[in-house]
């Protein structure tokens, strides 16, 4: 085949089960086509938050070797200084050595930190803050930053100007989407096989869509979330994509029973408008999807659809985020922005700051445990599709473990791209990860190295069926992943050797890759 275009389709804290292929209830039936005709993969575990998963995700490196072992603040480490590293190179970077148009439309969130409530301290382009067009894309349309409001988001930037104004029917993630159609158009035209990397902010808070996306859901979960994430367990282990003898994991002890939910409209509401979120970004998908059926290229593209971390349980107390710099707490024409979650306060418009909270994330998650930031099945676990026809013979769903790492090697081995021992004068890390292309081409892949984790001191490793893991501060836990991946029977007291072995391992991975002992100084 001639060089594949490669499209990357990143979503924002979106959970195992949120979306229909993977088991949901939600309307999802672009990102469903592409996987009746492509591979799911049943175990790609990202790195347990946004900034750590994008580094990785775009280097081929575990996020501290990528140099953001945490977030974008900079702690005065190479392997936490809150941006890539000149070490490291990108997706991007490998593919236009092998002649690729590179785009990009959405987040980027690996960066440097720039404050919401402060523009005149940003420095996009300086030492500390570079830019995706400094790191390798031709184009880039997005925010430089993470979270923001969907109708007024901040350092939104279009090829290295920043964005002033917004049409009165602006949302972020049809920006995202028509954007990349566009750079899809323009990329055909100049007649070179292009990388396309889109990268939503849906679905992750404040929880903000057009009420016409919101109708199609309310009123869809007043069974609440202890019957949606039993249903969509039933629903994955039908698609193939768990082991039934699988025990869904109890409710987190820290919810509580629907049947003991006393504001069952206005939990069904903020629901509602959840999965709202993640029906728009699916209706994006589908025009990308036709725009390369317009001009006959769909055969030859290769598209990966993730999500950067499982679902989200962070709370928002009413108030507590007013005074954080990091959020804006005015809108454009004056609006004070109602931060919190306020019960009885309807979600979805400009001027609310909202999340679906812990209950509904641990559905998001069905049925694996624990969420965004710890290294549990529950935060690190994505659904995954890849799709490509001239490739991908017959759906089929691929059971091997794979990381966010390894869709660098991936790809520049579909695309024939050479990764590079020296870039820009310098010398260049090995990269981490291993190209799974063989098993999309059919055959019987399994990883050859371990996978291993670290996030705000929550740790794990996983070697073949064992994966050994730690909620910080705890004590390790070990777990047969074919036997129980969710994580039920601890057999850490039993297996005392395989234990030491393992954290041995894990230790020694920890001191090459410059870990810090959390909470960072």
């Amino acid at each position: 085949m001639t060089q594949a275009n490669i499209i990357l389709i990143l979503a924002d804290d979106m959970g195992f089960s949120d979306i229909g292929c993977f088991g949901s209830e939600i309307a999802t039936p672009n990102l469903d086509r592409l996987a009746g005709n492509g591979a799911r993969f049943s175990q790609m575990y990202s790195f347990a938050r946004c900034c750590p998963s994008r580094a990785a995700l775009l280097t081929g490196l575990h996020p501290q070797l990528a140099g953001v072992g945490h977030m974008v603040q900079n702690r005065g480490t190479r392997a936490y200084q809150g941006y890539l590293r000149d070490d490291a190179v990108t997706i991007a970077e490998v593919l236009k050595g092998a002649g690729y148009r590179t785009m990009m439309s959405g987040k980027w969130h690996t960066g440097g930190q720039m404050l919401a409530q402060e523009p005149e301290s940003w420095r996009p382009g300086t030492e500390g803050y570079p830019t995706p067009q400094q790191r390798g894309f031709d184009r880039f349309y997005g925010t430089l930053v993470g979270a923001g409001s969907f109708f007024f988001p901040h350092a939104l930037t279009e090829d290295g100007e920043f964005v002033q104004d917004y049409p009165d029917d602006f949302y972020y993630t049809d920006a995202i989407s028509d954007k990349a159609v566009e750079m899809i158009d323009e990329a055909h035209h100049d007649g070179t096989p292009f990388f396309l990397h889109v990268a939503y902010t849906a679905p992750h808070w404040p929880l903000q869509a057009p009420p016409e996306d919101i109708a199609k859901y309310e009123g869809a979960y007043r069974s609440g979330w202890d019957s949606l994430r039993q249903n969509r367990h039933e629903a994955l282990n039908s698609l193939g994509l768990l082991d039934p003898v699988w025990r869904i994991s109890p409710r987190d002890s820290d919810s509580h029973p629907w049947g003991s939910e006393e504001n069952t409209d206005w939990e069904d509401l903020r629901m509602a408008t959840y999965a709202a979120m993640i029906d728009r970004m699916d209706q994006g998908i589908g025009r990308i999807l036709a725009k390369l059926e317009a001009l006959g290229i769909s055969e030859n593209t290769l598209i990966i659809f993730l999500s950067d971390n499982g679902g989200c349980a962070e709370f928002m107390a009413e108030d507590g985020w007013r005074d954080h710099r990091s959020y804006v707490p005015t809108l454009p024409d004056g609006r004070r922005v109602r931060i919190g979650n306020r019960v009885g306060m309807r979600p979805g418009p400009a001027d609310t700051f909202m999340s679906y909270d812990l209950p509904w994330a641990n559905a998001s998650n069905s049925p694996f445990r624990l969420y965004k930031h710890w290294v549990h099945e529950g935060g690190i676990s994505s659904p995954c599709i890849v799709h490509c026809p001239a490739l991908i013979d017959e759906p089929t769903v691929v059971h091997s473990p794979v990381q966010f790492i390894d869709v660098l090697p991936t790809v520049a081995e579909l695309a024939g791209a050479d990764y590079p021992s020296e870039f820009n004068g310098v010398a260049i890390q090995p990269v981490e990860g291993e190209s799974f292309l063989p098993a999309l081409e059919g055959a019987d892949w399994r990883r050859e190295k371990p996978l291993y984790w670290e996030h705000e001191g929550n740790r794990a490793l996983r070697i073949g069926d064992w994966k050994l893991v730690s909620k910080h501060p705890g004590n390790w836990e070990l777990y047969n992943m074919i036997e129980d991946r969710t994580e039920l029977d601890d057999l850490s007291t039993g297996e005392s050797e395989r234990v030491a072995m393992m954290s041995g391992l894990y230790d020694a991975w920890a001191a090459r890759c410059e870990v810090r002992e959390w909470p960072l100084g």
